[in-house]
């Protein structure tokens, strides 16, 4: 018997073609444009065995839908489409009980291999499960941004693990913004009403860490007058984020060990055993496996608190959203100067996305605050960036072929074609006009310098060009 699919969109040519890629892999599909459509349908017709609805539509919105089938056909597959991939949307499409969230624009191959694995777990006994009470929206403060392929695979990692009660560890680069994906697992989990602590391993000193983790009894050490109740027992319950923890002294590596292993501790100095139930998420600029390798890292600890690795890529990487990210920044900060806002000019935008962001994140959010305070008009042009831009400038410069893969990896991700041909031209060019610019515009010195022939050059460099 041919399975039936039913898809949901109110965007005809998107509808059209899932449906026809559908039909072309031998599923009897049927379209609807709205979620009214679709529950007239279920009072005459039997459930589809799955079905595609988009989020965004007139009416009912597909979170709307969801709710509505999982409570009338719990074991129906439900595929949830969006332009708008974000924390909210994608947890909330897994909390609701989604199997899966289909960021648009989408492969057709990549659907139709979708529908045919959800089929065939169907087909073999798979639930979905029960939905998860509504959490509280989440705070435009600690939003994470952005919609770049490498920010929408996080997103939906976020939303699929923040139901699990899984230790999870955070890479990235320092001032990616490790803390915010944190919050995220913390807020759309059941344990948003309880606790987040954070704590950065860091910033405190190892005679002072153990105490701050565990806490301590009075009389336990000097100046240790009253009883302190450590960062655990204050997220039970709830989360604990230790960041930077890489740096943990070994000696504490071995008691945050027991704690995750046993859910208990003394605290220092202190004989009553405290049990506490805590979700520890960590983060780290460092390579693990690597002080690992040297000592300075348990290998069990790492496996303890790896049970999941989310990787936050460095805004290099992602400069599709630094304009996005910027605007967020400069308003916020307008906010809190209750001064009024300003914008960003195509210019000055296009410098931004142009830099290489060494302090990622928390580099462009510090210089939003400060053209917020310091730039004289309403709209932020590239002479406001100067020096502002060149201050923060790494020292010695990243290297070229990073640049270089980050640019390819954008242009793929946007589904350009012919990058060899291009990036060679672009490599050649920059090359050239750096070593004319070095010699003064002397070709043959130019050419000597790079290992060319003055004639190789020549021909590179095509007409137009000025001689000496």
């Amino acid at each position: 018997m041919t399975d039936t699919i039913w898809v949901v969109d109110d965007d005809r040519s998107v509808r059209f073609v899932l449906a026809t890629a559908l039909r072309e892999a031998g599923f009897d599909v049927v379209g609807f444009d709205s979620a009214a459509a679709v529950v007239d349908a279920l009072g005459t017709r039997a459930p589809p065995q799955l079905l595609f609805t988009d989020v965004r539509m007139p009416g009912d919105d597909g979170l709307v839908l969801l709710d509505r089938l999982k409570h009338a056909h719990p074991r129906l597959p439900v595929v949830v489409m969006s332009a708008y991939t974000d924390v909210a949307s994608t947890a909330g499409a897994f909390r609701g009980g989604a199997h899966e969230f289909l960021s648009k624009p989408f492969d057709l191959d990549d659907a139709v291999a979708l529908a045919r694995r959800v089929l065939a777990q169907r087909g073999a006994g798979g639930d979905e499960g029960d939905a998860a009470p509504e959490l509280p929206a989440v705070p435009d403060s600690d939003a994470l941004v952005g919609d770049t392929p490498a920010m929408r695979q996080l997103f939906r990692a976020i939303g699929r693990l923040a139901q699990a009660p899984l230790s999870v560890l955070v890479t990235g680069e320092t001032g990616t913004g490790k803390e915010l994906v944190a919050r995220a697992l913390h807020r759309e989990s059941p344990r948003a009403r309880r606790p987040f602590v954070a704590l950065n391993t860091a910033a405190i000193p190892a005679e002072l860490l153990e105490s701050e983790l565990f806490g301590h009894e009075a009389g336990a050490f000097t100046g240790a007058n009253k009883r302190h109740v450590g960062r655990f027992e204050q997220a039970d319950g709830g989360t604990l984020f230790l960041d930077e923890i890489g740096d943990m002294p070994l000696a504490l590596q071995t008691r945050l060990l027991r704690v995750l292993a046993e859910d208990e501790f003394f605290r220092v100095g202190g004989r009553e055993l405290i049990r506490v139930d805590v979700r520890v998420i960590a983060a780290t600029h460092q390579d693990l496996e690597a002080r690992v390798a040297d000592g300075r890292f348990r290998s069990d600890l790492l496996h303890r608190l790896d049970v999941v690795r989310l990787h936050l890529p460095p805004l290099r990487e992602r400069r599709g959203d630094v304009p996005t990210l910027a605007e967020r920044f400069l308003q916020a900060a307008a906010m809190r100067f209750d001064a009024p806002p300003k914008r960003f000019g195509k210019s000055a935008l296009e410098r931004l996305q142009g830099h290489d962001w060494p302090g990622n994140v928390r580099e462009l959010e510090n210089l939003c605050w400060r053209l917020a305070a310091l730039a004289p008009g309403d709209t932020i042009t590239p002479a406001d960036l100067d020096g502002m831009l060149a201050a923060s400038r790494p020292a010695p410069a990243r290297e070229w072929d990073d640049a270089l893969s980050a640019w390819a990896r954008a242009r793929l991700a946007e589904g350009e074609s012919g990058l060899h041909a291009r990036a060679l031209e672009r490599f050649e060019h920059a090359l050239l006009d750096a070593a004319l610019e070095h010699t003064g515009g002397r070709r043959a010195e130019a050419a000597q310098r790079l290992g060319l022939g003055r004639n190789t050059l020549t021909r590179k460099l095509g007409p137009g060009r000025r001689r000496r």
